[in-house]
């Protein structure tokens, strides 16, 4: 191990389920031990994390097979990107940067098995971008909003979209990757400043605070003559009020229901799921390692839309490693606009 890295450094422990929103105590930040290389594996400093709802899915006892639930007393898990500070294994040296998912701690040890979930991506030395992108606009949060639209959705030319959490990370993408193919797009968000910010910054043709009445009334004042494509990040209420507003043959991409993670109840289904019958609606669920080989053609579209400025991504910083319980809090309260990251280590030569 390098002398300048230490013997010991931090990590984020869950030490009890949730049973509502994840609180405080629910976490332990430890000392621990920084584990030397062995054969075929990288030593990781990290340096930005990535802040996710799907963390909470883990924190449950059952997680449905949709990812492993974290141990109680183990670490906890997430994107990162860092640097390697210690590397035996062939393709990777001291320096590179790379894209994991061993987050939650100062210091991450990798295998690059491809078979190993936790096996790093080397991102490409002479990229115009900074690391942290891979954590947003050229991640699998970006491929999410890419591949829920054209692939899951299968947009078509006219197609009338609406976003739910328009504000969020993937909500945000599908809002503006919709409107570069040419569609009309209705967006909702929890609060008036983010719906003025999904039509002024982002561009939404119509959006909406779901607080302000029932939603079906006002998807319905947005959309008079109803909708195709549903790109859903919540579930609930706004779910039923798609399924009201879709036309004929529509479509509905199954992204997210984050209006439910907390709840400790299975929240009901829609009550109007019958129109699903009666209009010929395709509902499909996904997640976005299913179209993983998807990833080289969006991010070359992706970096051409950022490279003449098409793509806004909005970010919401947090630093230090030891803010990131109160990151994820946060998040479920929808104080947040875009993506939630937590800067572990400042010292990392990327551009803020």
């Amino acid at each position: 191990m390098p002398s300048s890295t230490p013997s010991q450094a931090r990590e984020w422990r869950l030490i009890s389920r949730p049973r509502n929103v994840p609180g405080e105590s629910d976490f332990e930040l430890v000392e621990a031990p920084v584990p030397a290389a062995g054969e075929g594996q990288l030593l990781v400093r990290n340096t930005w994390m990535s802040v996710d709802p799907s963390a909470r899915l883990r924190m449950q006892e059952d997680t449905s097979q949709y990812l492993p639930a974290f141990e109680l007393g183990g670490a906890l898990e997430g994107w990162a990107v860092g640097e390697v500070v210690e590397s035996r294994a062939p393709g990777f040296s001291v320096g590179d940067s790379v894209l994991h998912q061993l987050g939650w701690r100062d210091y991450a040890l990798l295998g690059v098995d491809g078979g190993s979930r936790a096996a790093p991506e080397l991102l490409p030395p002479e990229d115009d971008v900074p690391p942290r992108e891979y954590l947003g606009t050229l991640s699998w949060v970006g491929l999410t909003a890419y591949v829920g639209l054209l692939d899951v959705a299968e947009l078509r030319p006219d197609d009338v979209v609406f976003v739910s959490a328009g504000a969020g990370a993937v909500g945000g993408l599908a809002i503006q990757i919709a409107k570069l193919r040419g569609h009309r797009v209705i967006a909702s968000a929890g609060s008036s400043e983010k719906v003025s910010y999904i039509r002024e910054v982002l561009g939404a043709d119509a959006a909406f605070c779901y607080r302000d009445g029932p939603a079906v009334e006002q998807l319905a004042a947005c959309a008079p003559d109803g909708i195709d494509v549903y790109f859903d990040n919540v579930g609930g209420e706004q779910l039923e009020a798609a399924l009201e507003l879709m036309r004929l043959h529509g479509r509905v991409a199954l992204c997210g229901a984050i209006s439910t993670y907390n709840g400790e109840d299975r929240a009901p289904g829609p009550r109007n799921l019958f129109n699903a019958v009666a209009r010929g609606l395709t509902l499909r669920g996904f997640l976005a390692r299913m179209y993983a080989h998807r990833m080289l053609d969006f991010r070359d579209e992706m970096r051409g839309w950022l490279a003449g400025g098409r793509i806004v991504y909005a970010e919401h910083r947090y630093a230090g490693l030891e803010q990131a319980p109160r990151a994820l809090i946060d998040l479920f309260s929808g104080i947040n606009v875009g993506k939630v990251l937590v800067q572990i280590d400042d010292d990392d030569g990327d551009e803020r």
